[in-house]
């Protein structure tokens, strides 16, 4: 795979982006950077980290839409960054729909990705994931957390980046064989607060108690409310409580 390496860019997302209109960029390249000023999450949120301690970068995929929907591309994501980490680290990791990866119920990485067709069939993805790796300390955000904060040791970066893009290449190869649905029984035995009792405000600020059965094809989380109705939440209608 091709690293590209940057002290300081504004996004990686960004530069990748304008990099991968040059057809003569390989598939899984990636950039990285030790200090990321305009850095996105979902929700249009800021993705700001400590300069040299922690872990952002992206990665280009390019890929057939008969081979793969677009929201199972999250899920492959998600589980790819979750078993790159576990070679390294003893951490209890979950995912939290849609895109986030908790490890004791802190947040510790994000992922955003951009996707844009090409053609007809094809797709183009940039995958740019942000890890809290060696910060150790987070003013006024008490959900968010780091793996030195929990573990106590120095990581490798660029050790658990290379782990992390080999499992998603590794991943995207074999779903091509074993299917998504395989994939999808992965993300729900690791989908945060799955099947417990939770609270939830919704676009209004209005909150109510419910419980996550799941999430749909279509990226939507499936909530049982407390009359046993069954609701389906998109991106921006629903914010869980923890």
């Amino acid at each position: 795979m091709k690293i590209i390496k940057l002290n300081a860019i504004d996004s990686t997302n960004t530069f990748l982006k304008n990099l991968a209109n040059d057809k003569q960029t390989e598939n899984f390249t990636i950039v990285v950077a030790e200090h990321q000023t305009k850095g996105k999450g979902q929700r249009g949120s800021d993705w700001l980290v400590d300069s040299g301690k922690n872990l952002t970068f992206s990665v280009l995929c390019n890929f057939l839409t008969s081979e793969i929907n677009l929201f199972s591309l999250n899920i492959i994501v998600a589980i790819s960054i979750v078993e790159g980490l576990k070679t390294k680290s003893n951490l209890n990791f979950e995912i939290k729909w849609p895109n986030d990866i908790l490890a004791d119920n802190k947040k510790i990485a994000g992922i955003l990705i951009e996707n844009s067709f090409k053609s007809q069939h094809e797709i183009q993805s940039i995958i740019g994931v942000g890890i809290n790796v060696n910060q150790d300390y987070f003013e006024n955000l008490p959900q968010a957390s780091s793996m030195f904060i929990l573990e106590n040791k120095i990581f490798d970066k660029e050790e658990l980046m290379i782990g992390i893009v080999n499992e998603l290449k590794k991943n995207l190869e074999e779903v091509k064989s074993v299917g998504e649905d395989y994939f999808w029984n992965k993300y729900h035995d690791l989908l945060f607060k799955k099947g417990k009792v939770s609270a939830f405000e919704d676009k209004l600020g209005v909150r109510f108690v419910g419980k996550i059965i799941g999430v749909n094809k279509e990226g939507k989380l499936k909530v049982e409310l407390e009359n046993e109705a069954i609701t389906f939440y998109d991106l921006k209608e629903i914010k869980l409580l923890y």
